[in-house]
């Protein structure tokens, strides 16, 4: 299986794997639902970005390192504890990685590579606005901490 298909596996386990759990009253109840939705798409987009030869070189070590943060289980708050709940902080690294990913080729970029539903420049914005609601303060000062 080459490496294409490995991230299109990923991403829909991640996608049928959050919306099942927002099916649930857990998952409808949860404040911050929307953005975990957004995990599958960041995920893409990060994929995206790292494949765009536009893209230089120094940005797509960030990238990388995004994807594979996604990828590994072992993170702050891994997923094989925690549930659908521990892609929170996969989505906290995603943010700052777009965010400087936006910073150094421009939100076109961005926008050209996103399949979301949302604005991605607004969802970066607002999940980094949240961030410490979204995975607590300790975890963002180990975010970001691991992604300067």
């Amino acid at each position: 299986m080459d490496r294409r298909s490995q991230n299109e596996d990923f991403y829909k386990r991640i996608r049928k794997r959050l919306v099942n759990w927002y099916k649930q009253p857990e998952g409808k109840g949860y404040q911050f639902a929307d953005f975990l939705l957004a995990a599958p798409d960041l995920f893409h987009l990060l994929c995206k970005l790292a494949a765009d030869p536009k893209v230089p070189s120094k940005v797509k070590v960030k990238l990388a390192m995004g994807i594979a943060y996604f990828i590994s289980p072992i993170d702050i708050i891994p997923e094989l504890i925690t549930g659908p709940l521990g892609y929170s902080d996969d989505v906290m690294v995603a943010a700052y990685i777009l965010n400087y990913t936006m910073n150094h080729v421009g939100a076109e970029t961005l926008e050209k590579h996103w399949v979301g539903n949302q604005n991605i420049l607004e969802l970066i914005k607002e999940i980094l606005k949240i961030g410490t609601k979204f995975v607590g303060t300790n975890n963002i000062k180990k975010i970001k901490d691991v992604f300067k």
